[in-house]
């Protein structure tokens, strides 16, 4: 028997990365093996023991010393979940500053499949290198799930109040995972 595929969901510092557990747990009824790699920022959003052991890994945000062994699976294909503005410019200017930006960056020289999902406010949305930003990430072949009507304002109070294309996201990385086996 085939063993699942290894999903690397990177998840950046914003709002949506709290609901990660019961979306990982979606992932695998779909049949992907998943690895939390985190941002820095993104660690403040997680219950990475939960995560941790509904993954069976550690989450990672930080490379490790030369000599370790790897904890994680090489992965077959990336999810940016949420990819926050920062992310996102960053990732396009090919910046590898922190473990998940390093990842990223490799998949791209690799070919791995990547589904993005940006999730910044309404007004950042907007902004003109964002903008240039998620155009050059499609032009690399980055599947990148945004709709920018989703988007909470920039001065709600509460930002849970967008809406998280979670069901689209998960339809991607069906057809990605489909697309694994060809």
């Amino acid at each position: 028997m085939a063993k699942d595929p290894v999903l690397y969901v990177i998840a950046c510092g914003g709002r949506p990365a709290a609901d990660l557990p019961p979306f990982v747990e979606r992932l695998h009824a779909d049949g992907w093996t998943v690895c939390v790699v985190a941002t820095p920022s993104g660690t403040k959003f997680l219950d990475t023991a939960r995560l941790a052991e509904s993954t069976g890994f550690p989450v990672r945000s930080d490379y490790k010393q030369p000599d370790e062994p790897d904890v994680l699976p090489p992965a077959d294909a990336f999810a940016v979940v949420p990819a926050t503005f920062n992310t996102v410019n960053k990732w396009a200017h090919g910046t590898s500053d922190t473990l998940a930006l390093g990842l990223l960056n490799e998949a791209v020289g690799l070919g791995r499949p990547i589904i993005a999902a940006p999730w910044p406010n309404s007004a950042l949305a907007r902004h003109p290198v964002f903008v240039r930003s998620i155009a050059e990430l499609r032009d690399w072949g980055v599947t990148v799930v945004f709709d920018p009507a989703t988007l909470p304002a920039p001065d709600s109070p509460d930002m849970a109040k967008g809406t998280f294309p979670w069901t689209e996201l998960r339809r991607e990385l069906r057809e990605t995972r489909a697309h694994l086996n060809d």
